[in-house]
């Protein structure tokens, strides 16, 4: 039966793409992982810039 056939894995969300035939759900499912995305790139952010602050303090620059 095609019920026991396993779901493949999303497709990777690309900037731009066509969303006009994604239903409400997978529209708000994906505001809420590229929201989460950004929360992780600021903190690898704020991250990059205490090295940098850090790094700056130690040479005096």
């Amino acid at each position: 039966m095609d019920d026991d056939r396993p779901t493949p894995p999303p497709s990777p969300i690309q900037p731009g793409a066509d969303v006009s035939r994604l239903s409400e759900d997978e529209l708000l499912e994906r505001i809420a992982l590229l929201k989460a995305e950004i929360v992780r790139l600021e903190g690898a952010l704020a991250a990059k810039k205490a090295s940098r602050s850090a790094a700056d303090a130690f040479f005096k620059r």
